[in-house]
């Protein structure tokens, strides 16, 4: 089933309830925020990247992936939701308020936005194959639909229409599923995309005209990660970065790697290896009729091949999810709604964490 909730301009004050132990970060303020970070991120939105993803031709000269020149593509963003409402490991509105008011203010701008969120039992099939994938994550989930956290979603919800963005949701699959699915109609429709998102996951579809946009708690804003950053990282193409997670794990995701079946084999000699063989599948195939490292990398990628298997198939996104892109996903954004929106939800966090003090300190007189 698909869910989405379509933008209006009608402005209405959020009325659902909070949890009372989140804290208020007073120093988020949309104006002061958007004068402190001024030009950083701006700078960095001009660099773009270039892939063999969804059927682009990379350029390689002698060996070497070449950056492409700059494009009057016009872009479109993806805001990934969910990993915005947490706090570290606690689900938290102010979270999303701070990076929704500084994605608005200083990223998208007036860009077309779409807002994508986990399906009720998206990561199912995901976590059949492995108990512990985003078990953190799933253990929040549970509770989604359950007291303040499930009144949280419509809040969300709510911000997101009223600043003209609608929202995704489609039971059974993943936000990451079903962004990459519309990526991909993005693409074909001729613009660029940027996603959203501290998953890195999405690393896997970098491409020529696919980047994604970084929140940085450390630093308070966001920061776009494209091809060049890719490239100076771990000196390959991003089509290697689903193989090379799929050796050395993804702890965020609660998907182990290797490295406790075979002592040594981290990410260096992963990266060595996939780099020469292009993909894992390549690389399992070529270990099994000869030798392709150390005798401690042959025995592992011999031995444990249905393991490294599996953490692709749950690593992997998928891109045929059920969803087809509208039109008007696609046109300017409208945000003559934002400033006012985004203050009022500003204050109306402030206001029930004080109500929720007051009731507290009632009850314990």
């Amino acid at each position: 089933m698909v869910e989405v909730a379509v933008p209006t301009r009608v402005h209405i004050t959020p009325f659902l309830s909070v949890s009372p132990y989140l804290p208020i970060c007073r120093k988020i303020v949309v104006t002061k925020v958007a004068r402190k970070i001024s030009g950083v991120v701006a700078s960095s939105s001009s660099t773009f990247s270039t892939s063999s993803g969804f059927g682009y031709q990379q350029k390689v000269d002698d060996g070497q992936v070449l950056l492409p020149k700059k494009t009057s593509k016009k872009r479109v963003f993806f805001l990934d939701v969910n990993p915005l409402c947490y706090e570290g490991s606690k689900p938290s509105l102010h979270s999303f308020a701070h990076w929704v008011s500084l994605f608005f203010n200083q990223v998208s701008l007036s860009d077309p936005v779409i807002a994508v969120v986990d399906g009720e039992r998206g990561s199912e099939h995901r976590r059949q194959l492995l108990p512990s994938y985003k078990a953190h994550r799933w253990k929040f989930l549970r509770q989604f639909s359950k007291g303040h956290v499930g009144r949280s979603h419509g809040v969300i919800t709510n911000v997101l229409r009223k600043c003209n963005v609608p929202v995704i949701k489609i039971e059974g699959h993943e936000a990451d599923d079903v962004i990459a699915t519309l990526v991909g109609q993005v693409l074909e429709s001729g613009y660029r995309v940027v996603i959203a998102s501290p998953d890195k996951d999405f690393k896997q579809l970098l491409s020529e005209d696919v980047q994604l946009v970084i929140p940085l708690e450390e630093l308070e804003r966001w920061s776009f990660y494209t091809l060049k950053h890719y490239m100076a990282q771990y000196n390959c193409d991003p089509c290697c970065d689903l193989s090379l997670r799929c050796i050395v794990g993804d702890q965020a995701d609660g998907v182990p790697g290797i490295q406790h079946l075979a002592p040594g084999f981290g990410q260096k000699t992963a990266l060595k290896l996939i780099k020469k063989h292009g993909s894992l599948e390549n690389l399992l195939k070529t270990a099994a009729v000869r030798t392709v490292g150390r005798q401690y990398a042959q025995d592992a990628l011999t031995k444990h091949a249905d393991y490294l298997r599996r953490n692709y198939e749950i690593l992997s996104l998928r891109r045929d999810v059920d969803v087809r892109l509208r039109e008007e996903w696609l046109v300017k954004r409208d945000t003559s709604n934002d400033s006012r929106t985004l203050s009022n939800f500003f204050k109306f966090l402030e206001e029930t964490q004080k109500f929720s003090h007051y009731n507290v300190s009632v009850s314990n007189g």
